[in-house]
């Protein structure tokens, strides 16, 4: 398999399968002197576990890190970082029947073709949302590089199954209440219809899709390398590398579509000494570069594929059509656990563009 690292000056290479040994990462690039602690990287870790309650899968991995190299006394030596977590309480018994049944809305089918069947099969592999654990590790270092810039990255629930919140919450209160509640949604109420909707979808036995918000704030002018690396479709190209993710937008997004010129643009103004635009429809993105505003993101989740439902498939031995029940430890949602995943993401590519613009330099992460 290729297509297995990204980045340039900060690159990442993941490592693992779902019922494999370990799940991993290794980053090259991370300049040396960096703070680091196991305690960083596993409070974004613990972030992405699912809650013990009737909403979140039964697979519950402690997955405590470990690192294997490039960190000394507590300090990024400037070798390749590399992290890992074990698989403990992988379950791949229910698998061989999808080995031949392959289930509807998972990679089952295409990943046998492409592998010859030689692709490990349990847990989904490398098609896992299991594998979203190493995005989130590295991401715990870069939002570290981002921290010596001032940028901070930040998520929360904005839909889970057509319920959305009546008011949009500010910063302060996605920042205090996102992680208070299953449905990481900084409005309460809001909350507790979404956890109503998974638990509904659960019953019967089905699954339910929705929307994250990403935020990035402090962000510097420039960031960005067009035509081919531009900023924003460096995001969405790392956006799309997570598991159920089936659309993204900045700003005003799609909506940008129903506008006029003179309502999508966001016009210039001077505030406190600096260059600001009185709206954001471009999501803090033009022509590819940052332009000083917070990147705005939105990134849509479909319903997660493993439901308990009967569903049509095939039997690829037989080549005859036949059905399906999906069995195993699963969420009913995805969107709650993709919280952390999605602010890694964003993070990492923020990072590897900061340092290929020389904003972030090799004595400042020292300090």
């Amino acid at each position: 398999m290729s297509g297995n690292s990204i980045g340039k000056s900060f690159k990442i290479t993941c490592f693992g399968e779902s019922h494999g040994r370990c799940v991993g990462v290794a980053i090259d690039g991370c300049p040396p002197g960096l703070p680091i602690s196991r305690e960083d990287v596993q409070r974004e870790l613990d972030r992405r576990k699912p809650r013990i309650d009737r909403v979140s899968t039964q697979r519950a991995e402690e997955d405590e890190v470990e690192f294997l190299s490039g960190v000394f006394n507590g300090r990024a030596t400037g070798a390749p970082l590399c992290m890992l977590v074990w698989n403990k309480k992988a379950e791949s018994k229910t698998y061989e029947e999808y080995r031949l049944k392959p289930r509807p809305g998972h990679a089952d089918y295409p990943a046998s073709v492409k592998y010859k069947n030689f692709n490990d099969y349990r847990g989904g592999g490398r098609f896992s949302g299991r594998m979203t654990a190493a995005f989130v590790m590295a991401g715990a270092v870069a939002k570290k590089l981002l921290k010596t810039i001032g940028v901070e990255v930040f998520a929360h629930t904005v839909e889970i199954g057509g319920v959305k919140p009546r008011k949009k919450p500010t910063l302060d209160e996605i920042k205090e209440r996102t992680y208070t509640n299953v449905a990481r949604c900084a409005e309460p109420e809001a909350a507790r219809l979404m956890e109503r909707e998974i638990l509904k979808a659960k019953e019967e036995g089905d699954s339910v899709g929705g929307m994250v918000e990403c935020i990035a704030l402090n962000m510097p002018v420039g960031l960005g390398e067009p035509v081919l690396d531009s900023l924003d479709a460096d995001i969405a190209k790392m956006l799309f590398d997570i598991p159920a993710v089936k659309g993204v937008e900045f700003g005003a997004g799609f909506n940008s579509a129903h506008m006029r010129g003179s309502e999508n643009n966001d016009q210039y103004a001077i505030e406190h000494g600096r260059v600001v635009t009185l709206t954001n429809n471009s999501g803090g993105v033009l022509g590819g570069l940052s332009n000083g505003m917070p990147i705005v993101v939105r990134i849509a989740f479909k319903p997660t594929p493993s439901i308990s439902k009967k569903q049509q498939t095939v039997d690829l031995e037989k080549m005859t059509e036949t059905t399906l029940e999906v069995k195993g430890m699963h969420d009913a949602c995805v969107v709650p656990r993709a919280v952390p995943v999605v602010e890694a993401a964003v993070a990492l590519v923020l990072a590897d563009h900061a340092l290929r613009s020389s904003l972030i330099k090799l004595g400042d992460v020292a300090e």
